[in-house]
């Protein structure tokens, strides 16, 4: 639409009252060469431009109207959807714990008929370094066989000592250690994530494991330090959300 023609529609839904209200300007009363048919027809051609205007104005506004509320509900829809993954995740996290803290003393008392697997089974000369992580985490995951699997990370990285897995593989040692409460070795594996691994996506997950060790060894003050670190350098994370309650605790 062209500005004049807004401008034109505007001032007309404006004053339209007074306007046709108003008396005829004596230049037009003083018009004799128009009969009163012509300015009747002229006026209803008028009100017909001015009515079709004020159609297309308020239409617009309409569809500007409807956008907003369409672009407001898309983003309360998309904020209320990605705290509830966010909630899910948190919960996820703490579920996986409690349900391998709860494996690990259930396999205890079916250990005597469980036999161990060595490292030779476990990794023969054709399998590939893929196949010999996800054989070890399956281990964990699937058959729960939690002190088996011990082993089977060590000699992981005694054969792949360059894999990718390497950060992973100390992470799930740490796991491993800690369940059975030999936070030594639990804290030495998952320090090793966090010194050596920076762009490893176990590293704040390892890093909150270090800090609760370290608390519970007493060293408040080198927990707070790293937990604070995890915090600021994985603000989003759900490791960072459980390390914020851990510090409020402390």
């Amino acid at each position: 639409m062209k500005p004049n023609t807004i401008l034109a529609a505007f001032l007309l839904m404006s004053g339209s009252a007074q306007v046709w209200a108003a008396p005829a300007p004596v230049s037009e009363a003083a018009n004799s060469s128009q009969t009163l048919e012509e300015r009747v027809s002229q006026l209803e051609s008028m009100m017909r431009t001015r009515n079709l205007l004020q159609a297309e104005l308020q239409q617009q506004l309409n569809l500007l109207q409807e956008e907003v509320s369409q672009v407001r509900g898309v983003t309360e829809e998309q904020s209320y959807k990605l705290e509830k993954v966010l909630q899910r995740q948190r919960e996820l996290y703490q579920e996986i714990e409690n349900r391998v803290s709860q494996a690990y003393d259930q396999s205890k008392s079916t250990a005597a008929v469980t036999p161990d697997v060595t490292p030779e089974q476990a990794f023969s000369s054709n399998l590939s370094e893929n196949e010999a992580y996800d054989r070890t985490v399956n281990m964990i995951m699937k058959d729960k066989r939690y002190d088996a699997a011990i082993p089977e990370f060590q000699s992981f990285l005694q054969q792949y000592p360059n894999s990718v897995y390497v950060p992973n593989a100390h992470y799930w040692l740490g796991q491993l250690f800690l369940i059975k409460s030999d936070d030594g070795k639990a804290k030495s594996h998952f320090a090793t994530v966090v010194d050596n691994f920076p762009e490893s996506n176990k590293r704040p997950e390892a890093m909150l494991k270090l800090g609760t060790i370290l608390h519970k060894q007493g060293q408040t003050a080198e927990a707070k330090t790293l937990l604070n670190k995890l915090i600021k350098e994985y603000p989003s994370t759900t490791p960072a959300k459980l390390a914020t309650e851990r510090l409020a605790k402390m």
